[in-house]
């Protein structure tokens, strides 16, 4: 499999677009520019590495557990270089950051939250798989996150299944249909802003997940085909879902909308008076999303701009590539139908947590404008 990840060499885009084996296009990652090679072969040097990182605190654990556990450490990082093709024995900095101080803790924050949740059920008993909502921007790497968790989940016997608020996108005619009724409002004039999601459908589809409890029960899962109609998009072929089976252990559930919470009228017409319909839009979205989430990972951002220069990054990327992209005013148009509702709703995301969550089942991970995690300040 060829995996371009700009992350893996250095700080520059890279061409290729991957996609996961269930047709989900990954988004890319940048990390520090450097060319320094670290040797990872001595367990001592890497335990105090992974003891330095930002999200060791975060996620409760100590240098103990790390000492305990360093052989699993040691196996998740095999995999990941395996997945994205890198020599374990020699990553760069930033390579060495992005795996041992950022995806491995996330999965192993993730694993305590679905043993939690297990816990909570008596032997004999179907247990449903636990549900982990990831709320973060456009274009800061969660896609790329998810897949890595999904890929380590299974690769330790645990079977996952991945979502995303994007493939529950109206179908083209039900978007043109919102596009009608909403004549002067940009914001729903385009997919992406609450209102342009078929709710129902997506019910149907998390609920017919977390029924996948036992083994040879199976499933298609839905995906957006965004290039149809000149890109406008459309739901993709049913037959080009991919299939998922039972018994499934948790389902990564990501979108850069995921736990908003609907605000007062005022508030939100003075952001843009145009969010007012988006806003009434939202207040369905706690029912068909979030309250069948268990636990959360929520990205923060220190500034909203940084949405614009992340996909400006990409579309110049797919340009020099030689495949099609948008033009820079195009992004800015792109990017400016969803930066009211970032201005809007992340600072009540980012105070109170997604809605309905319970706080010790959040994990916030503050990046920074390269898409690494920092210390919280």
């Amino acid at each position: 499999m060829s995996v371009g990840f700009s992350w893996i060499q250095d700080n520059s885009m890279v061409l290729d677009s991957p996609t996961t084996s269930n047709g989900t296009t990954l988004k890319k990652c940048s990390a520090l520019p450097t060319k320094t090679s670290v040797d990872v072969s001595s367990v001592s040097d890497l335990f105090e590495f992974i003891c330095s990182g930002p999200l060791v605190d975060k996620i409760g654990i100590t240098p103990e557990n790390v000492g305990q556990s360093i052989d699993n450490w040691l196996l998740y990082g095999s995999q990941l270089c395996r997945l994205f093709q890198l020599n374990e024995l020699m990553l760069t900095i930033p390579q060495k950051a992005r795996l041992y101080h950022y995806y491995i803790p996330v999965f192993v924050w993730c694993q305590d939250q679905i043993a939690l949740h297990n816990s909570q059920f008596k032997d004999g008993d179907d247990v449903p798989p636990l549900v982990i909502g990831f709320s973060a921007p456009q274009g800061c790497g969660k896609t790329t996150l998810v897949f890595a968790l999904d890929y380590l989940f299974k690769t330790t016997k645990m079977k996952s299944a991945t979502i995303s608020i994007d493939d529950f996108y109206l179908t083209a005619q039900g978007q043109a249909k919102l596009r009608e009724e909403n004549p002067e409002n940009a914001l729903l004039e385009y997919r992406g802003n609450a209102g342009s999601h078929d709710l129902p459908f997506s019910v149907e589809t998390i609920e017919a997940l977390t029924q996948l409890t036992k083994e040879g029960m199976k499933m298609k899962v839905p995906r957006y085909d965004k290039s149809a109609y000149s890109g406008r998009g459309d739901r993709g072929d049913a037959t080009t879902w991919p299939e998922v089976e039972g018994p499934l252990k948790v389902i990564l559930f990501e979108g850069w909308m995921l736990g908003f919470k609907p605000l007062p009228a005022e508030a939100v017409k003075a952001v843009d008076p145009q969010l007012e319909t988006v806003n009434k839009n939202l207040e369905a979205y706690y029912e068909a999303w979030d309250k069948y989430i268990n636990a959360w990972v929520v990205i923060k951002i220190k500034d909203p701009s940084y949405v614009y220069r992340w996909r400006l990054q990409a579309e110049v990327a797919m340009r020099q590539a030689g495949k099609p992209g948008m033009s820079d005013d195009e992004v800015n148009d792109f990017v400016s139908r969803y930066l009211p509702a970032y201005k809007a709703y992340l600072p009540t995301l980012y105070a109170e947590g997604p809605s309905g969550s319970e706080p010790e089942r959040v994990l916030a991970i503050d990046i920074d404008e390269e898409r690494n995690p920092i210390l919280a300040t």
